[in-house]
Formats: C-alpha cells, sequence, structure tokens
C-alpha cells in the first residue's frame, strides 16, 4: 500500500517494500513487478538468515522460482513448479510470508516426522537431517553425529 505525501498542494506516492513496508532503497521484483527491499547485499553467504527480503522472495517463493526456472504462465497452477517439491515445500513456498500472493487453496499433506524420535519438521523453518527418505529433526541429527 502507498502512503500519500502532499508537498505544496502535490500528491506524491510512496513507494513501500511490499513485503515488509520500508520505504527506503528499493526495486522491483524481476518475476511479479512488485517493490521490494534492495536489500540483497546485506546476506552473509552461508549464514542462512532471512534479513533480506529481495532474496526471500527470489529463494523462497514458488513465484521466484517459477521466474528463475523460466517455466511458462503463472506459478500458481505451474504443474511444473507442483511437481518439483514435496507437497509440504510446495505449501510452504507457495503461501509464506515473503509471498505478494498467496497460493490460494493450497493441497493438504501429512506433516513431516524424525525418523528417531517422531517429532514433527517444519520443512519450511526448522533444521533437520535427510538420509536415504528419512527425515532427523535438529536434536536427533545432532546425536547421529
Amino acid at each position: 500500500m502507498k502512503k500519500i505525501i502532499k508537498r505544496n498542494k502535490k500528491v506524491i506516492p510512496i513507494a513501500r517494500c511490499g513485503l515488509c513496508g520500508k520505504t527506503g532503497k528499493l526495486t522491483k521484483t524481476e518475476c511479479c513487478d512488485q517493490w521490494i527491499c534492495d536489500d540483497e547485499d546485506k546476506y552473509v553467504m552461508f549464514s542462512y538468515a532471512r534479513n533480506s527480503c529481495y532474496r526471500n522472495h527470489r529463494r523462497y517463493t514458488l513465484c521466484g522460482y517459477h521466474f528463475t526456472e523460466e517455466h511458462d504462465g503463472h506459478w500458481k497452477d505451474c504443474p511444473e513448479c507442483r511437481n518439483s517439491f514435496e507437497t509440504e515445500m510446495y505449501v510452504y513456498y507457495g503461501t509464506n510470508e515473503y509471498n505478494f500472493e498467496k497460493l490460494e487453496n493450497p493441497p493438504e499433506y501429512e506433516p513431516t516426522r524424525c525418523a528417531k524420535c517422531n517429532t514433527i519438521i517444519n520443512l519450511g523453518e526448522d533444521a533437520y537431517s535427510i538420509k536415504g527418505r528419512k527425515y532427523f529433526c535438529y536434536n536427533c541429527s545432532e546425536m547421529r553425529f
């Protein structure tokens, strides 16, 4: 949403990041032409920080993935995007806070559970490891290695 400032009876719209609302250094996304913080330079490699609006949208959304992979059509109904991820990750990438638009009616899925302790693992947010087709929560991963 844009805030309006009046100067000398002239109305000037102010662009805001569509994710965090800041008005500083902005750019438009290549994928969906939305205003977003031009802040990818703040990301420290291998830190796994989620402090960059631009990087978060590009890396953690179906919109960003769809554009990067050069799929046809809209990401919301792209069969290639749907088949590229396990259902849990597809839903996460389509509905998380890094999206300007969210996936409507996301498919249901069984939560991922740790193969050792059976705790639920949120694949989009939690730390975990994988061995073969088995997932291990952070605590059980630490014990294994």
